[in-house]
């Protein structure tokens, strides 16, 4: 047995080295405030009391014991990830003695023995290195002394490493074990915005936006380890590289070169994490003793990765905080409440709010899931999401707010705006054409992604190239979605307007007087990292993309394959950090659901502000500060003239990075700060015109049909077009319209029913379809007794009714569903090698699209032309006199490239009155024909045509045609 006692007053000693420790940093933290050097002191006083304790230390050897599933006393107990070392059985401890099992083994500075043993040291030290992220980040409870006094290696092979000396440990709480292990993926991936916002939720505070200095430092800390040999290299290119970082804070902050040595960018270090940081070093410290490399990103991760994911599959079933606690407003809240765990459960839905106004009044304002698919915190009212296209919905109202202030009219050319705009033929292009995507400028930009996709988040670039753009088509002539151009042409529009900048429009619009500050953004400032949520895709739904056809109504360049693309590569470019601060107002908006919500309450109401948003929850809507500060320490009145000079300086120069950092893609170029259009600021708060206790955003009282491009305003957009101006058209069941608003990519969505005065919002991270929104809206409204919007309806009944159409597909493809009897062939006929068995469903099928007969053939006169167009067989001129072709003739000839033509020919029949449509009578005689209706009536008939006809029109074109037929 091995026994440890404590030296008679090494406590006392131990107390006043403490002491005068923390008077010295003390007199430091006085003397130069930069250096404050109090968390760490403070953390060694916190924890020395308990490493006197050999109580304590034997409970803490057990626990890391167990934790680790240790071979020697705990094979019965593994661990997740099981680690290979070992540790002595405590058995008997007072508060000064402890004894444990004596392990025989080998010291890690004996060189000699570990050659005579023939021990790997590598393989030893990455196993210590396994060991040590087990107990950081799966257990969160870790031994904080690893220098190599504390190891042994087992003499026998495979030669164990023994860990010794548990009197110093930490136990992390669950939010910290989760935010170390965000920063260790962070830096692994680079991730900014992970990095920042792990930062934040330790308690890491900065005083200045340093994004790429703060990756480049943490990615040192968990770099690869280097051999002696090559430390002096590894030294010299640290020291270049603070050098780089110092000359950007000093270039950021506009200090001197004494100054900036100075300067401490850190605000707030936690002391948790002081035990953390020293683990790491006596580690890199340990490998370097013993001349190894060990790669720490490579050991480290399989260990930050599970405590992420493991948190995170702790969906509904299991976490009944995975709604976020705050009471529900109304009947129709607690049951969307039910949906949305039993979509959580099936694996629909990671992170969602839902935010809801009638008359006025919030009656649903629920957050539920988590941030992301490597962030498990809670999905809060608060919590910002990126909403793709929602976000044109926010720029239009921009625009039309303009015209509200007379600063725009919408009949004026873009070039009497913006002259530069006027080149290459676009001089004709009037605002409602942007407006209602009709300006031929569909396909502007749309190859920016395959050049530099981070060109997106570059304003000036990209309003300069679509000032110099060329349109494909006239002015008003085709409804073509502008998916990305939409957004840089109205900033540009909006900037030359108002002589101001873009965010400084969307301030004074709509985040002072709706009271939104801190939760809609178009481009985020820096500081509210820890607020994102991270986006992840529905592989199942990305892989239906792939078979989708030309879709009616989208450009060129956001069809077939390169709509593939761009969802493919959705999620990691806009969940990085330029991205999200970039100004692109076509898609990049991040939100709350309960902001959007409210500035859709506001529209619907014509302009009126609605009463304050009441909320039980901590963080009240509009109470984070819209652009948030970076701390500056303050001096103390010891400090002397010199450092209250500094602290002035930082206090100056911070406010003025704040304000107009020149890195802001925002500010205006001087070509445009000249222009005689200036906005007075009517809108600011407290400037707000009243009327009782809410103010009014737009004064125009037709301003709804301005929105829907409706009254007066129906000669600026296309009678049949899905957009007014700037806002998507919503249909009720009946084809009346009722309201206005946005969707967006991934399933985000806001918008307002005009008559109800109704408006929602859903905000999602896990990007689909939008068959998860259409249920939400779909049962809001339905208990609210309100019409479901057409689009909404028709994803709702996606899932709920595809069976159906089901049924009928896979009979058009011979898969019977309730047969499999194959059809009567003419045994007279020679059937060719690859003919296809076709059972009885099939059979009808053909009896419709060729006419063929009950007996296996295709009457010649039916289907001749077909036959014929097709090339699918040669008539020979004997054959003429036959009446009729074995089907098996035609079919099994049929090769691969000519089947979207015998698709066309088939839709063509089924298209009995020739306009070029499906409608749902024609389906329900088709399907009568098939002897696939089972009963169905109209109403069942008309769900099936809402879950094809994907572009929302009311029936079935031949593209939808085809890939129901996939």
């Amino acid at each position: 047995m091995r026994v440890k006692v404590q030296h008679e007053g090494i406590g006392g000693f131990s107390y006043l080295d403490l002491k005068n420790a923390k008077s010295i940093v003390d007199w430091i933290a006085w003397a130069e405030p930069q250096y404050n050097f109090n968390p760490m002191i403070d953390e060694w006083c916190k924890e020395c009391p308990n490493e006197l304790d050999f109580n304590h230390e034997a409970e803490n050897t057990r626990t890391v014991s167990k934790n680790l599933g240790c071979r020697s006393k705990h094979d019965d107990n593994p661990s997740a990830n099981q680690v290979d070392v070992l540790i002595p059985e405590v058995i008997q401890s007072t508060e000064k003695v402890l004894i444990s099992e004596f392990m025989d083994g080998i010291r890690l500075n004996d060189i000699e023995s570990f050659e005579a043993f023939g021990v790997n040291k590598q393989k030893v030290v990455e196993e210590i290195t396994r060991a040590y992220a087990h107990q950081i980040y799966v257990d969160g409870f870790f031994n904080g002394d690893p220098h190599p006094g504390n190891f042994l290696v087992s003499k026998e092979p495979p030669h164990h490493p023994i860990l010794l000396d548990f009197g110093l440990t930490k136990k992390l709480s669950s939010s910290l074990k989760q935010a170390l292990a965000k920063m260790f993926l962070a830096s692994a991936e680079g991730d900014h915005v992970a990095l920042l916002s792990a930062f934040a939720e330790m308690g890491l505070k900065l005083r200045l936006d340093i994004p790429e200095q703060a990756m480049e430092i943490t990615t040192v800390f968990f770099s690869s380890t280097t051999p002696p040999n090559e430390s002096s290299e590894t030294m010299k290119a640290l020291v270049d590289q603070r050098e780089k970082n110092m000359k950007v804070i000093q270039d950021k902050m506009q200090l001197s070169r004494k100054e900036v040595k100075r300067f401490n960018p850190v605000d707030a270090f936690p002391g948790d994490i002081v035990i953390f940081a020293r683990v790491l070093n006596l580690l890199r410290g340990l490998s370097s003793t013993m001349n190894v490399r060990v790669v720490y990103l490579d050991i480290m991760r399989p260990f930050a990765e599970s405590v992420l994911q493991g948190s995170i599959n702790r969906g509904p079933m299991v976490n009944d905080q995975w709604i976020y606690d705050t009471p529900a407003l109304s009947d129709v809240e607690a049951k969307l409440r039910r949906l949305l765990l039993e979509m959580g459960n099936d694996n629909k839905i990671l992170g969602v709010q839902v935010c809801a106004y009638k008359d006025g009044e919030v009656i649903i304002d629920t957050a539920a899931g988590v941030l992301g698919r490597y962030d498990p915190r809670p999905v809060q009212p608060d919590s910002l999401f990126p909403v793709f296209s929602v976000t044109k919905g926010i720029t239009a109202g921009m625009l039309h707010w303009l015209v509200d202030n007379g600063k725009l009219k919408l009949e004026e050319t873009v070039a009497s705006i913006w002259p530069e705009f006027g080149s290459n033929r676009k001089d004709l292009i009037k605002v409602h054409h942007v407006l209602n995507h009709t300006s031929g400028l569909h396909n502007a930009l749309a190859d920016i992604g395959k050049e530099n996709p981070l060109l997106m988040a570059d304003w000036e670039e990209c309003l300069n190239r679509i000032a110099i753009s060329i349109p494909e088509t006239e002015p008003g002539q085709e409804q073509l979605y502008h998916y990305l151009s939409f957004g840089w042409i109205c900033g540009g529009i909006i900037e030359h307007a108002s002589g101001k900048k873009f965010k400084e429009i969307l301030e004074e619009a709509f985040i002072h007087p709706l009271q939104i500050e801190g939760e809609l953004y178009i481009g985020i400032p820096p500081g509210v990292e820890s607020r994102l949520a991270t986006l992840t895709t529905d592989t199942d739904n990305l892989k239906k993309v792939s078979g989708m056809s030309n879709r009616k109504g989208l450009p060129s360049t956001f069809q077939g394959d390169n709509l593939v693309q761009i969802v493919s590569m959705v999620p990691p470019l806009f969940n990085m950090l330029n991205i999200r601060r970039g100004i692109i107002p076509a898609a990049n908006g991040h939100c709350s659901a309960r902001a959007l919500a409210r500035y859709y309450a506001a529209l619907v109401d014509g302009g009126v502000v609605p009463p304050p948003h009441s909320s039980s929850f901590k963080a009240a809507l509009g109470s984070h500060p819209h652009i948030p500060k970076f701390s500056v320490e303050s001096s103390s009145k010891k400090q002397g003239n010199r450092g209250k000079k500094l602290a002035a300086a930082l206090k100056l120069r911070t406010k003025k990075y704040e304000q107009a950092p020149t890195s802001d893609p925002g500010i205006v170029s001087p070509s445009r700060t000249n222009s005689s259009r200036n906005i007075p600021n009517v809108t600011e708060p407290g400037s707000i015109p009243q009327k009782g206790n809410a103010g009014k955003i737009f004064s125009n009282p037709r301003i709804h049909d301005a929105f829907l491009g409706a009254g007066e305003y129906a000669n600026m957009a296309k009678p049949d077009g899905g957009f007014g101006l700037g806002f998507k058209r919503y249909h009720s069941k009946e084809g009346c319209l009722i309201g206005f608003g946005h969707s967006g990519m991934g399933g985000s969505t806001g918008f307002c029913d005009i008559k109800n005065r109704f408006a929602i919002s859903v905000t999602l991270n896990k990007l689909s379809f939008g068959a998860e929104t259409g249920r939400i809206i779909h049962l809001v409204c339905s208990e609210l007794n309100i019409p479901v919007p057409q689009d909404y309806a028709s994803l709702a009944e996606t899932a709920l009714e595809g069976q159906l159409i089901g049924d009928f597909v896979h009979a058009f493809h011979g898969v019977s569903r309730c047969s499999s009897t194959e059809s009567h062939i003419d045994e007279d006929c020679k059937q060719p090698q690859n003919a296809i068995k076709i059972d009885e469903s099939m059979a009808r099928a053909l009896i419709t699209v060729f006419g063929m007969e009950t007996n296996g053939r295709i009457k010649k006169e039916k289907a001749k032309r077909v036959v014929k167009n097709l090339g699918l067989i040669c008539y020979d001129e004997e054959d003429e006199d036959l009446d009729e072709v074995p089907v098996e003739e035609v079919l099994g000839e049929l090769e691969s490239d000519k089947r979207n033509e015998m698709l066309l020919e088939a839709f063509k029949i089924f298209d009995v009155d020739g306009d070029g449509f499906i409608e749902a009578v024609e389906l329900k005689r088709v399907l009568e024909c098939l002897g696939l209706d089972n009963g169905w009536d109209m109403a069942q008939i008309e769900k099936m045509v809402k879950v094809v006809d994907l572009n929302l029109d009311g029936k079935v074109d031949f593209s939808e045609f085809e890939l129901m037929m996939g």
